[in-house]
């Protein structure tokens, strides 16, 4: 089994990518295989409403300017999806928004690629506004047809400098516990 999570962030190794890897490093635990895509650096392109992939049905955007495509077959080849974005103007980035409407056209044009795969969201916060990223990322989730484990609190921590999210104690347990349960979840669904 492997999961792949994707980090929307600006920042390559920070608060995000610090949550993502708490919740890896429990499903490496259970002997599940993990893999870390970073976007930091990337300028990925929204959808352009081509409707291309409808007609190819090839499980590609047609837009192979960027590494989008890369992401989305990642995803495909994976037995479950973590997603993770800062919050930004109480939403996702512009990279994980690219991702969500590209992979998502895509995933709708070849009868849902992600359809029953475990999948799930973190964000990282400095104050407020994380819940409409998270509901943004968990909407994509949920519309893929993926099933969503739950955690002990929303996917959340809190923290604005690199690495200050470690100090909000409840954000990462929360992260260990959706990590435990996404492994618990993928074993009984491939098991």
């Amino acid at each position: 089994m492997k999961v792949v999570a994707i980090n929307g962030s600006a920042r390559k190794d920070g608060n995000t990518a610090i949550l993502l890897n708490v919740v890896l490093e429990e499903l490496k635990k259970d002997g599940i295989e993990t893999e870390l895509l970073q976007m930091a650096g990337e300028n990925l392109q929204g959808c352009v409403a081509c409707y291309k992939c409808f007609k190819t049905k090839d499980c590609r955007c047609a837009n192979d300017k960027d590494k989008m495509n890369e992401y989305i077959a990642k995803m495909r080849e994976a037995d479950g999806v973590l997603l993770g974005s800062p919050t930004y103007f109480s939403d996702v980035t512009s990279n994980m928004r690219a991702l969500i409407e590209r992979c998502g056209f895509v995933g709708r044009a070849n009868d849902y690629i992600l359809k029953r795969k475990v999948g799930s969201s973190v964000v990282a916060v400095r104050r407020a506004g994380a819940i409409p990223a998270f509901s943004s990322m968990n909407l994509f989730l949920h519309y893929m047809q993926m099933i969503m484990p739950g955690s002990s609190y929303w996917n959340i921590g809190i923290g604005r400098d690199p690495g200050e999210v470690l100090k909000d104690a409840e954000g990462i347990q929360t992260m260990k516990t959706l990590g435990e349960n996404m492994a618990w979840l993928l074993k009984r669904l491939h098991g």
